[in-house]
């Protein structure tokens, strides 16, 4: 069955589900990226140099695991909908009042407080669109809802191009108040999830420590695995701009068409590798991806030329969205019934917690050499890269396995680490 027939296959409720989790992590990529378009501008406003405004995104996603915890929790126990809607108008909210910072201590504490809303919705809305669907959907669904992270880039690159030299790194900001809109169609459209509601019917709850007990090796494994995978797309997307304008000097416009082509990459091979996981299986789509990454390197950091360098950058997030494309279906279809609202965005956040220096360290390295941005992003990719590829190959698979079976006793198709002890 095609991509399109599947989703063609989805009633009405349940394309409005996915629409509406795509749009939560689209938007909420969106208020990310704002601040990682517009470093150097706010290191300029404030005068004070471009590492310092890193430590930022540093705190972004250090604190992603606190709302991850936070409104996981509170998924697990009120339900995904609801809580989503609160987490979209937190970071939303959150998002505009960094427009009015009035200097960097205050910007960076706004950044912090908006990663514990940007850690809430990942999980909350992943498990509201995969406990939606039918499971032989949930590979292209996987691809859809982690293209949203692409696309919130792609659309923050656009905006940047149209208007940063219009509205200036605060009217920038000030879009940010834009995903509010969101929570009227999750309002209006979006049911609660099924599996939540026959769950709650049934009286069957769990607290996390119950049912974490005997998966403390899986949660571990998702953890490790999480960090190399932020790793891998932070240490590509988060500094490429930097890159473009301090080390190649290239304009505004230069600067937000490679960052485009860049996210349609990404978008491209978001869809494909979570549509083929389907058939060849979560593990070995996202090992091959994750390889794919490793002959772009050159053409991504040293091509000479704009058209060469829009090649690479296209081809190495086809390859880093390829893998990542495939971990909304893998990471829910690990995680316990009662805990599937919290494990899957803890596990990517406390991960992600693990890499939070990643940019900080990246430029940090590169003012070390002399500005050069290419030749540390190449070799961090090429490391990451090839671990990520040993972690998925040899990680465990529950592709399949039916949701709304508490303890997932239907995960026979699991290899590697066993789903429960």
């Amino acid at each position: 069955m095609t991509a399109l027939a599947e989703l063609r296959a989805l009633d009405r409720t349940q394309r409005h589900t996915v629409a509406a989790t795509f749009l939560g992590w689209t938007l909420d990529a969106f208020d990310y990226f704002l601040l990682v378009m517009v470093m150097p501008a706010v290191a300029q406003s404030f005068h004070v140099p471009l590492p310092d405004v890193a430590i930022a995104l540093l705190l972004t996603l250090a604190f992603r695991p606190l709302g991850a915890l936070i409104f996981g929790r509170l998924a697990d126990r009120y339900g995904r909908r609801r809580i989503l809607m609160i987490d979209v108008t937190l970071y939303s909210v959150l998002g505009l009042a960094c427009a009015f910072a009035p200097s960097l201590a205050v910007l960076l504490v706004l950044r912090s407080l908006f990663g514990i809303a940007m850690g809430g919705e990942w999980g909350t809305g992943a498990s509201l669109a995969m406990e939606s669907i039918p499971a032989s959907s949930r590979g292209i669904v996987s691809g859809i809802l982690q293209s949203g992270y692409p696309c919130g880039y792609l659309l923050c690159a656009i905006a940047y191009g149209l208007l940063f030299n219009s509205i200036g790194w605060r009217g920038m900001f000030v879009l940010g108040v834009l995903p509010a809109l969101l929570v009227l169609y999750l309002r209006r459209s979006v049911p609660e999830s099924p599996v939540f509601e026959a769950r709650e019917h049934a009286g069957v709850r769990r607290g996390i420590r119950e049912t974490m007990r005997g998966h403390w090796k899986l949660f571990a494994y998702m953890i490790v695995l999480m960090a190399v995978f932020n790793a891998f797309s932070h240490g590509s997307q988060d500094v490429y701009p930097t890159f473009l304008q301090e080390q190649l000097h290239f304009d505004t416009h230069v600067k937000s068409l490679l960052t485009i082509i860049l996210n349609l990459g990404a978008l491209v091979g978001g869809l494909t590798f979570g549509q083929w996981s389907e058939k060849i299986g979560r593990r070995r789509a996202m090992t091959i991806a994750s390889l794919l990454a490793l002959p772009a390197i050159p053409l991504w950091s040293y091509g000479g030329s704009i058209a060469l360098l829009a090649i690479g950058a296209f081809w190495i997030q086809i390859a880093v969205q390829g893998a990542w494309g495939v971990v909304p279906s893998y990471l829910n279809e690990l995680s316990p019934d009662d805990v599937r609202g919290t494990l899957p965005g803890f596990a990517y956040q406390i991960g992600n917690l693990l890499v939070a220096w990643t940019v900080y360290a990246m430029t940090r390295i590169a003012h070390l050499n002399g500005g050069d941005y290419a030749i540390v992003q190449a070799v961090w990719i090429a490391v990451v890269a090839v671990l990520l590829a040993l972690l998925t190959w040899f990680g465990p698979e529950a592709r399949g396995v039916r949701f709304g079976v508490t303890g997932a006793a239907d995960a026979a198709s699991m290899g590697g680490l066993p789903i429960s002890e």
